[in-house]
């Protein structure tokens, strides 16, 4: 049996191997499946989560390896029904074209932000570089980021 802390909330899984991916586990155990699979080897960012604030892709770090660390999900990024600024900036702009990238996208833009409420062009670019878009949104994505931080200043 294990404990996890996902989107807050205190859980317990059992029947798991501790070397099971947190992708599957957050996907077939706890039925968070916004979180995708892309790729399997932590190179297209469509599994990114945070642990504890930071980006990580959840298919290459075993389910073991977070006992004790904050996991958050796209899921977990609204307030209740209450969307966060960039969930909205992304509906505002469009982004998603197919979408099954934009959790990893949203995920990896929401950590840029936490440490950086306003950045260039060129950090925006640094901080999603890991994170690959098929359909090629990158620039609605930059927009949607620049948007949200905006929308952001002067919040406490």
């Amino acid at each position: 049996m294990m404990r996890l802390q996902v989107n807050g909330k205190e859980l317990t899984i059992d029947g798991v191997a501790e070397d099971t991916p947190l992708l599957w586990v957050l996907r077939d155990e706890l039925k968070l499946v916004g979180t995708k699979f892309g790729c399997g080897i932590a190179q297209c960012g469509a599994c990114t989560v945070h642990l504890d604030g930071q980006p990580v892709r959840s298919c290459q770090i075993p389910v073991s390896a977070v006992s004790g660390m904050k996991v958050t999900t796209v899921e977990g990024l609204a307030e209740g029904e209450q969307l966060s600024a960039l969930q909205q900036a992304w509906i505002d702009h469009d982004v998603a074209q197919c979408g099954y990238c934009q959790s990893g996208q949203l995920m990896s833009a929401t950590a840029l932000l936490a440490t950086n409420p306003d950045p260039t062009d060129a950090q925006i670019d640094s901080a999603m570089a890991g994170n690959i878009c098929r359909c090629g949104t990158y620039g609605r994505i930059k927009k949607a980021i620049k948007a949200a931080a905006q929308a952001g200043k002067g919040k406490a």
